[in-house]
Order: structure tokens, then sequence, then C-alpha cells
């Protein structure tokens, strides 16, 4: 992983600028203060980044306010905000869409706003958009997981890197990482692995918010032609504290993403995109049951065996109504998360592959080893296949990621 250290001392002038922002830029509230997402803050100081700028806003669902309310109703009836255009992601502004879809372009019919899709486009064809959609400010506002894989926080990038073509300005009004932020974990992306589901090498489990990845994009990533960023900090929010603490409500971020607990097991459980096994889209707890026809009780036992720190592993058996083996009876394992203080989902996650692969003679890869997007590089999976476990595995990550941790160090704004 090459990493700009020219980012890292331009840090202070990035932070500077988000502390502009009044009230909403004050430093991080101290423990035991309610959460307030950076959408709350920024209204309290009266929308002053957005005053005398055409806005437009890239969000879905998850952009609520503390009372449930969507923020593009609040801002589109606020005469102190002039709202021209939504952008929706992958999934789409109502977030509607499966994975790999959206929603397309069309009107909000309760306020009566274009709606323009994101989704595929990156580069000179979405500043373009922004361009056509007659903005001068992009205001960012999603509820992330916690996983590179999880593509909003490419969007972000996308928009950002867009923004500086189109010469717009980028506001992130940040969030809390529903899975908290005391450490990254996993691989780092090796470039010739990029794609939507990692666009430049931060950890699998990188433990940051969205405007924390937004300024070490900034920085590390977008050096030679940085967005003119502004972010809006969460207030009252500690890296140790997962989503059930911050008092906010949880709002599906994609349709398989139905729970917090649901987001606890993606970094690691996701990876099974990557096999023939269910990841088990289709069910009522995705992400936390995986199995196919013929796995038996042994994938069970043998991934309980490992002793893997803050979760348990039972038999489970469920039928997905969609995706890999709808219809079918499946057996498999369920988690147990017993101790998220203790949990490491991407640890976890490559224990049930090696052990996938030990006791269940069907297992494979996906033909296109969209495995190796996932990851990062072709490392997990040709050492699975080598028989490895899953401390040689880490281990071989360890190096990228003490590299990654030392950088992303330089980017938190929560204590």
């Amino acid at each position: 992983m090459t990493l700009s250290r020219r980012g890292v001392l331009g840090l202070a002038g990035a932070v500077g600028a988000a502390g502009a922002v009044g009230s909403a830029g004050a430093a991080p509230a101290a423990a035991g203060e309610r959460v307030r997402t950076g959408f709350e803050r920024l209204a309290a100081g009266g929308y002053a980044e957005l005053a005398g700028q055409r806005v437009g806003v890239v969000t879905n669902p998850t952009g609520i306010t503390a009372d449930a309310r969507h923020l593009v109703d609040v801002l589109h009836t606020d005469e102190r905000v002039d709202l021209v255009a939504v952008f929706g992601p992958e999934h789409g502004f109502r977030g509607t869409a499966q994975a790999g879809g959206s929603e397309g372009a069309g009107r909000d019919p309760a306020t009566g706003l274009p709606v323009h899709d994101t989704y595929g486009l990156s580069g000179q064809k979405l500043a373009d958009l922004f361009t056509a959609a007659g903005i001068d400010t992009l205001v960012f506002d999603i509820q992330d997981v916690g996983a590179r894989f999880y593509t909003y926080v490419w969007t972000l990038y996308d928009c950002m890197r867009a923004a500086a073509l189109a010469g717009k300005a980028v506001v992130v009004l940040d969030r809390p990482n529903p899975v908290g932020g005391r450490r990254a974990a996993g691989p780092v992306l090796q470039r010739p692995y990029a794609s939507f589901v990692g666009r430049e090498p931060i950890a699998l489990a990188h433990g940051m918010t969205a405007a924390e990845l937004a300024l070490l994009f900034n920085g590390e990533f977008l050096a030679d032609r940085p967005a003119r960023l502004r972010v809006v900090r969460t207030g009252g929010w500690r890296r140790e504290s997962f989503f059930g603490a911050t008092g906010l409500p949880w709002v599906p971020p994609s349709p398989n993403m139905p729970t917090p607990d649901t987001a606890l097991a993606y970094a690691g459980t996701c990876l099974f995109e990557g096999t023939n096994l269910s990841e088990g889209r289709g069910t009522t707890t995705p992400f936390e049951v995986l199995g196919a026809e013929g796995v038996d009780r042994r994938w069970a036992e043998a991934a309980d065996g490992l002793g893997l720190p803050g979760v348990w592993f039972r038999e489970a058996w469920f039928t997905p109504s969609f995706s890999k083996h709808a219809g079918k009876v499946c057996g498999g394992v369920r988690l147990v998360v017993h101790d998220r203080e203790a949990f490491d989902p991407v640890r976890t996650g490559i224990g049930l592959l090696v052990t996938a692969r030990r006791t269940w003679g069907g297992f494979g890869w996906r033909a296109d080893h969209w495995i190796d997007r996932l990851t990062g590089s072709d490392r997990v999976r040709t050492m699975v296949d080598a028989g490895a476990g899953v401390e040689e595995i880490a281990g071989d990550w360890a190096a990228g990621l003490a590299r990654f941790a030392a950088v992303r160090q330089e980017y938190l704004l929560y204590p």
C-alpha cells in the first residue's frame, strides 16, 4: 500500500476548514452527551455552510433527523436553504433496489425535486451530472456500516473527485460508525484489485466515519486534485460506542442490512458473496446465517472449535426466498455474538471460510474470483485453498494493516 504523506501533513488545514462550521464544527462532545448527527449540528448552526449556495444532496433513506424526518423534506421547506437536486447511490434514493442496482432518475413525489442516479457514474461523467443539475455545493449524508466493500464510501469518493472536476464544494454530514471505531481490521486493498467495492488501499474494516474517510481520501488519494471539502462532525459519539448506544433511530442502509447486528457481522460474513454458499440474503437475518444445500452440523462444530473471540456458532437451517439457493433448504451456521468488544468480524469471516472448505466437499469460489475484490487481493483465496489457518492468513496482512492504522490515526476526529 502506498499512502501519500502530503495528505497527512496537510490535514491541519482540512480540519481547520471543518472547524469553521460555526457550532457544527465544535470539538466532539464529552462522554454521556446525546449523540447528534452532522445534519442536526448543521441545522443548529443555521445552515451557515449552505448560505447562498444551490445545494444538491447525496442521500438515501438513512438521511434522517433525530425525530426520523428525512433531511430532504426538512431542507426543502426551509427558506434558508436552496435545495435544487437529489442524488441517489446504489440501492437508490428510496432504497428499494437490491445489491448491484439503483432506481434511475425521476422526481421525488413529496418535494418535486429532480432525483439523479449516481450509480455507475464516476469521473467526468459524474462531474457533468453535477454541472447539469445546476448545483454549487454537494451535501453527503448516508449511514455507512464500516466495511470497505459497502459502496457508499466509494460513492462519496467518486463524488469528491467529480466535484473537484466540476468546481463544486462538498459538505459531509457525519454519522457514527455503527460498529464502533477503536481499531481497523483485516487486509488492506491492493490497487490491482480496485473496483467499486474498494477504490483505494484502506483496511477491510476501516473503523472510520464518513467524514474521517473523506478527510483521508482528500489527503491521501485525491491530493493531486482535492475536493473543496468541509465536514460537520457528529456530537457526543466516542469510538468505543456501538449503534445501540447512540439513541439514534436505525434505518436499514440497504435492503439486506435490517439491524445494527447485521452490520456488526457484515465485514466478515459478506466474504461469502465470493463463494457458492448463501450469505443469508433472502432470509430475515442476512449475513448472520450462512449455508448451502448439503451442509451439515460439522461446519458449526468446526467453527466453534476455533475458539474465536466474542462469537459462538450453532447449526442453522434456512430457506432463502431469493438470491443463492432460493427456495431450497440450506444447512449451515448462525453467528451468536456474545461479546461485541472482543468480536473481530474479519477473523470470524476467515475462520468460517477455512472451516467451510474443510468440512463441506461442495465448497467453491465464484468463478469470477469475486472474493479477491472483496478481500483486496488473491491472498485470502490462495491461502485458504492451500490449507492455511486463521492466524496464518491474518498474519499475512498484518504489516499492511499496521501501515494503514498509522496513517488512519492522523485523520480521526473522535476520542
